[in-house]
């Protein structure tokens, strides 16, 4: 039943921080730069500003109410847990070390993670997508995509066709 969590900014030092499940509809963590692990699923945020936390490499931002977010300033990077929000933007473009990205459930229209060499595993199902670009060098790479329910769904930019059609049903 946490509502507010001014003065966790002050905490410079803080490596790890969970407030999930509680009732925030602001969380500020511009000034805890030590962040690698931030877990604030199941709030009521409609924003959230990681650009200043460098060093995060896990973010948990699901069932939030997050219309957009920016991981583009986060190098380090390598889970993005986020269905479940109004995301409409999501940039991951400098997002280098992102392995896991999970953005289901939201209303993106577009998706393109072709700078996201490194990326294993997508779950983009349930959106409005109509365009997902993950021609990214590394498609066989790839553990598991999810474009599922996104019903206008016309292109899918991959490496190699022949090679998406005869591996990806």
């Amino acid at each position: 039943s946490i509502y507010d969590l001014t003065g966790i900014e002050n905490f410079s030092a803080l490596t790890t921080l969970v407030c999930s499940l509680n009732q925030l509809t602001s969380l500020d963590v511009s000034n805890n730069t030590a962040l690698t692990f931030l877990n604030c699923s199941a709030n009521q945020l409609t924003s959230l500003d990681v650009s200043n936390n460098t060093n995060l490499e896990l973010l948990h931002c699901a069932y939030n109410e997050i219309e957009s977010l920016d991981i583009s300033n986060n190098p380090e990077l390598t889970v993005v847990y986020a269905p479940g929000n109004q995301l409409t933007v999501l940039n991951t473009f400098h997002a280098n070390a992102l392995l896991h990205l999970d953005c289901s459930w939201n209303f993106l229209q577009s998706l393109d993670v072709s700078n996201n060499k490194n990326l294993k595993e997508l779950d983009c199902q349930m959106n409005q997508l109509t365009c997902l670009n993950v021609a990214n060098g590394y498609n066989s790479d790839f553990n598991y995509m999810w474009p599922d329910i996104n019903f206008d769904l016309t292109c899918i930019e991959v490496d190699d066709v022949q090679w998406a059609n005869a591996n990806w049903s």
